[in-house]
C-alpha cells in the first residue's frame, strides 16, 4: 500500500521541487513530491536544458564555417542538420530527466504522477484520487509563457515548446521579445540561417541589463545580421498562405512585417491556478506567491519556491529556495536570499552575464546615500587566451562602492560569459572587497584574467589596457 503520510509534501518536480525533495531526506524528512509532467520541469526538459544543447550545436556550426581560420581544412561548408540537432537535445533533455527519477528513488522519495490542491491544514488532494497528509507542503509549480492576444499560439506562431521542436527552419522569423529567452532564440535561429527579427516594447535589448552591456549586446547581434527593433510592439498579426502578417507599432510608426514563423518570448506568468489557494491566507499578486525571506506564504505550513514566488525567474535561484525553505523547516539557522547576489545568464551569441547592480542603478543608489562609485572595465582585446580563441570581443565591467570597496556589481558579454561570472559571485557571497580582488593570483593565460583587470581597471591600476 503507497504511503499518503509525509513530514513534507512538494508540489512540482522542477528545479526547485525536484531539490527540496532531495534536501528534505538528507535531513531524515519523509517526502512526497507531486509532478503532474515530467520530472525536472520546464527547465529540464523545455527550458534551460534544451536550449543549450541546441545552442552548442550551433556553437559547434559556428566553428566548422570559421574553422579555416583556425588553420583548419574542410569544415567551412558546414550546414545544419536540423532534425539531428533537435533529436540531440531531446535526448540531453531525456537523460537528466532519468537522472532526477534516479535521484528520487536514491534518496526515497514518494514520487506521485498527478496534480495536487491544498485541501486544508496539512492536506492534499491529487486528482487520481490519493489524498496526502503532510506538516509541511512546498509549492513548486513554476510558470508558463505569458500569452499576447495579438499573437495566439498555433502552427505559426509558435512558444518556447514549438520554438524548441521545428520540423524545418524557417526562412523567416519574428522574435517578440528581447530578454534572455528571446534572445537565445534570435541567436539560435539566426545560426542556422534563418533571417531574424527581434523586437521589445522597451528602448534596448536585454532591458534588466547594464545599459553599456545591452548596447554592446545590440551591436553583435546586427553584425550578425539579426534585425533589432526597440520601443516596438505588435498590435496584431493575420495568417497568410505561407506565414504571419503582423502589424508592427514602433512609437507611433505603423508597419507590416510578414515572416515564415513566430516566436513568442514575452516573459511568464506563475502557475497558481487550481491549487486551491482560495480558500487559504495565500496572497497571490500579479500571478505569483507572495512570500518572506524564508519562503513562507501567508498560510502556516504551506511554502513557495521558484518561479512561482515571482523574480528573478532562474532554475539557480529556484534551487537555492529550495534548500533554503527546506533547512529553515528544520530548524537551521538560514539566511533569506540576498538579490543582487543571484547571478543571471544570457546563453545568446555573445553570452551575456552579470550580478548585483548596474551602473546606472550603483550611482542612483549613491547619489541617495551620499556615495560615490568607482567603474572598472576591461575589454577581452587585451586578453591572450581570448585572442588564442579567437573570442577577443567583449567587455567585463565592474561597480565598487568607492568609501567601503564593495563589489556592487559585475558585468560580463563574451562567449564564456556564463562561466565566468561566478568569480564574482563567490567573491560578493565572501563580502570581498576591492583590496581582496586585486590581491588575488589568477593563472595564466586565462579568459579569468579579465575579471581581475576589470577590478585594477576601478582603481587606476590596470596593466594590459
Amino acid at each position: 500500500m503507497t504511503k499518503t503520510t509525509f513530514d513534507l509534501a512538494v508540489v512540482g518536480g522542477g528545479p526547485g521541487g525536484y531539490v527540496a525533495a532531495i534536501r528534505a531526506a538528507q535531513l531524515g524528512m519523509s517526502v512526497a513530491l507531486v509532478e503532474r509532467a515530467e520530472l525536472g520541469g520546464i527547465c529540464l526538459n523545455w527550458g534551460c536544458i534544451p536550449t543549450k544543447a541546441l545552442l552548442h550545436s550551433a556553437t559547434v556550426l559556428r566553428a566548422c564555417r570559421e574553422a579555416a581560420h583556425y588553420g583548419v581544412s574542410g569544415a567551412g561548408d558546414a550546414r545544419p542538420d536540423l532534425a539531428a540537432m533537435v533529436a540531440r537535445s531531446r535526448k540531453v533533455a531525456g537523460r537528466l530527466g532519468q537522472g532526477v527519477a534516479h535521484l528520487m528513488k536514491k534518496n526515497g522519495v514518494t514520487v506521485f504522477a498527478a496534480s495536487a490542491k491544498l485541501a486544508g491544514a496539512g492536506r492534499l488532494t491529487l486528482d487520481n484520487g490519493t489524498a496526502l497528509s503532510a506538516r509541511h507542503i512546498v509549492l513548486a509549480t513554476g510558470a508558463r509563457a505569458r500569452e499576447l492576444p495579438a499573437l495566439p499560439v498555433g502552427e505559426r506562431i509558435w512558444a518556447y515548446r514549438q520554438a524548441l521542436v521545428p520540423t524545418e527552419i524557417p526562412k523567416s522569423l519574428l522574435v517578440v521579445g528581447a530578454g534572455a529567452i528571446g534572445a537565445e532564440f534570435a541567436s539560435f535561429y539566426r545560426a542556422v540561417g534563418a533571417e531574424v527579427t527581434l523586437i521589445d516594447m522597451t528602448a534596448e535589448i536585454l532591458p534588466q541589463e547594464d545599459a553599456e552591456i545591452s548596447a554592446l549586446a545590440r551591436k553583435s547581434f546586427e553584425k550578425q545580421g539579426i534585425r533589432v527593433m526597440t520601443q516596438c510592439a505588435v498590435t496584431s498579426s493575420s495568417l497568410t498562405a505561407s506565414g504571419v502578417k503582423v502589424v508592427l507599432d514602433q512609437q507611433g510608426k505603423r508597419s507590416e512585417l510578414e515572416v515564415d514563423r513566430v516566436i513568442v518570448a514575452a516573459g511568464i506568468v506563475g502557475n497558481v491556478e487550481n491549487l486551491g489557494l482560495e480558500q487559504t491566507r495565500v496572497k497571490v499578486e500579479k500571478t505569483h506567491i507572495v512570500t518572506d525571506g524564508h519562503c513562507r506564504t501567508g498560510e502556516p505550513g504551506v511554502y513557495a519556491i521558484g518561479d512561482v514566488a515571482g523574480a528573478p525567474w532562474l532554475a539557480h535561484k529556484a534551487s537555492h529556495e529550495a534548500v533554503l525553505c527546506v533547512e529553515a523547516i528544520a530548524g537551521k539557522p538560514v539566511h533569506p536570499i540576498d538579490p543582487l547576489r543571484i547571478p543571471a545568464c544570457t546563453y545568446s551569441y555573445p553570452q551575456v552575464a552579470s550580478i548585483g547592480m548596474s551602473e546606472a542603478r550603483a550611482r542612483e543608489h549613491a547619489a541617495k546615500t551620499g556615495g560615490d562609485v568607482r567603474v572598472g572595465k576591461f575589454t577581452f582585446a587585451g586578453n591572450g587566451k581570448a585572442i588564442a580563441m579567437g573570442e577577443d570581443q567583449g567587455l567585463v565591467k565592474t561597480v565598487f562602492d568607492a568609501k567601503s570597496g564593495e563589489l556592487l556589481g559585475a558585468h560580463i558579454i563574451h562567449p564564456e560569459a556564463s562561466e565566468l561570472i561566478t568569480g564574482y559571485g563567490v567573491a560578493a557571497s565572501l563580502e570581498a572587497t576591492e583590496e581582496d580582488l586585486m590581491h588575488t593570483v589568477f593563472a595564466h593565460p586565462t579568459l579569468s584574467e579579465t575579471l581581475h583587470e576589470s577590478v585594477l581597471s576601478a582603481f587606476g591600476r590596470a596593466l594590459h589596457a
